[in-house]
């Protein structure tokens, strides 16, 4: 695979990033909204098993096409199976032209000073390793911020940016990942601390070695314009954190140079119960109207 290939298709390609990452504790609420309850299977294995069969339905369609989406976040047992007897990441790029993204966080610890920080990765070296001979061009990990307290919001940065600096180490981009929680009452005072804090951080990576973001769509449009036009970001990402597509849309298309990484909104609608043509057609429904929003 060709980095630099991938590199510019991230930082000039038309589209969004899929994010196919549900993990632990949100598999169960993705299977049920995709209409599998949790009587229909019996521990972890089968859980995980219905789960990838649902994202080999959605990178096998014809909707899910690299016209239209730049890239794809896995989970790492995705990494360690196959899509339509393919390695998962090679099956993305090689016939799709979809740059694979790896989840490497945890989870998150319990709440402390209004943040909860990522959970201790064990075996780091070892899994950014194997997820780079495996052709992944690129990494995300997610904290959370739930109050502006300026001393959890600076944990929550100087973890990301210490992870980050290992994932470039490594030969992978970062996608750092201080999630907002949109019910915060205080969310926009918190996205000006968060500012202040991303960019002072990213005045010290050279340029030549940039990173990602992957933020909570902001209260004020437009107020990551400083973000995007920083020459140490590769690209800027926005996740849909609650809202419903509709809504994600509206706001995505409303802050110019973000693009999508969207995980619940794009799979709403999606139902194991549909016929091929009806579950291809809401996920092209779905696909091209998150591209809409993200080329606005």
């Amino acid at each position: 695979m060709s980095t630099a290939e991938q590199q510019q298709r991230i930082a000039s390609g038309q589209g969004f990033i899929a994010a196919l990452d549900q993990s632990g504790g949100s598999t169960p609420k993705a299977l049920k909204l995709y209409g599998i309850e949790e009587s229909a299977y019996s521990g972890e294995a089968q859980m995980f098993d219905l789960v990838h069969q649902m994202r080999t339905r959605i990178v096998s369609s014809p909707a899910f096409d690299g016209q239209r989406v730049l890239g794809a976040i896995l989970f790492e047992m995705t990494l360690e199976r196959d899509f339509n007897g393919k390695n998962a990441a090679s099956y993305l790029w090689e016939d799709k032209r979809v740059v694979p993204f790896l989840k490497i966080d945890k989870g998150l610890q319990d709440e402390a000073d209004g943040v909860q920080l990522m959970k201790p990765i064990p075996g780091l070296a070892e899994l950014l390793a194997r997820a780079k001979a495996k052709g992944v061009f690129g990494t995300k990990e997610r904290s959370v911020i739930k109050a502006n307290n300026p001393a959890g919001i600076a944990a929550v940065l100087d973890q990301q940016f210490e992870l980050a600096q290992q994932v470039l180490a490594a030969g992978l981009v970062p996608i750092i990942e201080p999630e907002v929680d949109i019910k915060a009452a205080d969310k926009q005072a918190i996205e000006v601390e968060l500012k202040q804090g991303l960019l002072q951080r990213l005045d010290k990576i050279p340029a030549a070695t940039p990173v990602m973001l992957k933020l909570t769509l902001p209260t004020v449009d437009g107020f990551f314009d400083e973000l995007v036009a920083h020459p140490s970001v590769l690209k800027v990402v926005a996740l849909s954190g609650g809202y419903s597509r509709q809504e994600a849309n509206a706001k995505l298309a409303r802050n110019p140079g973000v693009i999508a990484s969207f995980s619940r909104a794009l799979t709403e609608g999606l139902s194991a119960q549909q016929s091929d043509d009806q579950f291809n057609q809401a996920l092209e429904d779905s696909i091209e109207s998150i591209y809409q929003a993200s080329i606005a």
